[in-house]
């Protein structure tokens, strides 16, 4: 029993700890080229949340990982068979209401932790402000928290099911990556078609992405460079930085002028 997991842990731990924050992590399900499971997105929020919130605990936090919400936004992946879609207003009202829960058991600080990149969750953030007594923080792990490093850990920048994610699903759930007799990926090259428009391209002007057209098998970025080692080190990098937020926000006084 790990007691800053919510599923795991008991009504008698619960009831003998003040917890301080919650963790809760979003992901999807969708396919992830050929050769990653639909779970991906939910597996890395379990991986991460569960790693980083081992660690602030270890540092006297009490943080609680709520379980994981298995589905995201998908309309753009709706002619991708089995891509389950929730909207981002029944996201935003299944939130909404595991926030009432949590301020009605006194834990008023919650972690939003992102690993899908077709939820954005920040308008929702904006709505809630000052309509509850929990403060709310956003993370979109594959963002800016690890921008600043993919470059030294990874061979190209990749968008979905390519070389970043690959690497962590060989490192934590290695045994549900898909593999030739040779051991080589199961996976095409992650190839994205451009659109007609420069404007579009240059990333001044965005769209919603179908991603049947931009695709061949729902693969954007060439993942054959993966290696579990790679995940390793991007996960060390990602569990340091949460942690250390995490213990922060535990130990953060609540009053008139917070965060600032």
């Amino acid at each position: 029993m790990r007691p800053w997991i919510l599923a795991e842990t008991n009504y008698a731990q619960v009831k003998a700890c003040s917890y301080e924050v919650a963790v809760l992590p979003m992901g999807a399900t969708e396919p992830h080229n050929l050769h990653l499971p639909y779970g991906t997105d939910t597996f890395e929020a379990e991986a991460i949340a569960s790693r980083a919130c081992a660690a602030a605990w270890e540092r006297g936090a009490k943080v609680v990982m709520l379980p994981a919400i298995p589905y995201g936004t998908e309309t753009n992946q709706s002619r991708c068979r089995l891509s389950m879609n929730v909207n981002p207003t029944t996201l935003g009202l299944v939130i909404r209401d595991l926030v009432e829960s949590l301020a009605g058991h006194g834990i008023h600080k919650l972690l939003i932790l992102n690993s899908h990149g077709g939820n954005e969750f920040k308008p929702l953030l904006r709505e809630l402000h000052g309509r509850t007594g929990v403060q709310l923080f956003l993370c979109d792990w594959f963002r800016g928290l690890t921008a600043d490093v993919k470059g030294a850990i990874f061979e190209q920048p990749d968008d979905h099911a390519g070389e970043m994610e690959t690497s962590l699903a060989l490192a934590y759930f290695g045994n549900l990556v898909a593999l030739h007799a040779d051991g080589t990926l199961a996976a095409d090259e992650g190839r994205t078609a451009p659109t007609r428009f420069t404007e579009v391209e240059r990333g001044w002007i965005s769209i919603t992405r179908p991603w049947h057209l931009l695709t061949t098998n729902t693969g954007a970025g060439n993942p054959h460079a993966a290696t579990a080692d790679k995940g390793v080190r991007l996960m060390e990098v990602i569990v340091e930085r949460l942690s250390g937020f995490l213990t922060e926000l535990a130990t953060a006084k609540i009053d008139d002028r917070f965060p600032f």
